[in-house]
């Protein structure tokens, strides 16, 4: 079992590294978002790696963390998709990206992957969704959203107890103030109303963003405190916003 393998990255081909151990080459494939994120050749690498024998052949296939590895090993445990049909959805979604796919039961994203059907996906998602691990997203939302603008060109907002907004050139800012009022259906829907009324008035979108998270804090916290936190519906937070733009501009 090869573990991990470090050394010079030689070459970046298509499907593969080149990763120059001691004067031998090993040829490592990767998922595509994995071979952007590679240093320039030259420099050293180290990947972690999973060792797929057959009758004709010996493949090693590389992540660049032991979590990407460990989502890969769970993927492939799953009857009908072996290490390609793994590679091809980790070259479609990042790790993050599938556990949240896996968990909202999105079959259609994942099908998205070259060779994996709709049936497919719906049977991992069922598989997998006790063995994914949600703290491992929230652990490092900061990282998580900076993979999204990276991937998508897009200013993201990721919200649990606190939230993490990262622009598209991967500025970062938290607004950790938790409000369990807020955990409520339809609230995020109400957040990303806000943030698309401040884009339609001409304001950027990390702007948007930051500001819009802050009101939807601030209406949150108003209505929660006139109606309770178990009191609070979406549709409250959306009659208090008037009252969040006035305590914004005091």
């Amino acid at each position: 079992m090869i573990s991990y393998v470090k050394g010079e990255l030689a070459a970046i081909e298509e499907q593969k590294a080149i990763i120059d151990v001691g004067g031998i080459g090993y040829g490592v494939f990767m998922p595509h978002q994995a071979l952007a994120m590679l240093p320039s050749v030259g420099n050293e690498v180290k990947l972690y790696t999973y060792l797929n024998v057959r009758e004709d052949a010996m493949q090693l296939f590389g992540f660049l963390t032991k979590d990407d590895l460990e989502i890969f090993r769970l993927v492939i445990g799953v009857s009908g998709i072996g290490p390609k049909g793994g590679l091809n959805i980790l070259s479609c979604m990042s790790p993050d990206e599938l556990r949240f796919a896996i968990m909202s039961g999105d079959a259609k994203m994942i099908s998205s992957a070259p060779g994996i059907g709709k049936k497919t996906a719906e049977k991992l998602i069922v598989e997998l969704r006790d063995k994914v691990d949600i703290e491992k997203i929230l652990c490092d939302m900061e990282t998580s959203a900076k993979e999204i603008s990276q991937k998508y060109n897009c200013t993201t907002v990721l919200k649990s107890e606190k939230t993490i907004i990262s622009s598209k050139d991967f500025q970062i800012y938290t607004l950790d103030k938790p409000n369990s009022a807020l955990a409520k259906a339809g609230s995020g829907d109400v957040l990303a109303g806000i943030i698309s009324g401040l884009l339609a008035q001409g304001l950027d979108e990390f702007n948007s963003a930051k500001t819009g998270v802050y009101l939807h804090s601030i209406a949150g916290s108003l209505a929660k405190n006139d109606l309770t936190e178990f009191g609070v519906l979406a549709s409250d937070t959306i009659r208090y916003i008037p009252y969040a733009f006035k305590k914004l501009l005091n």
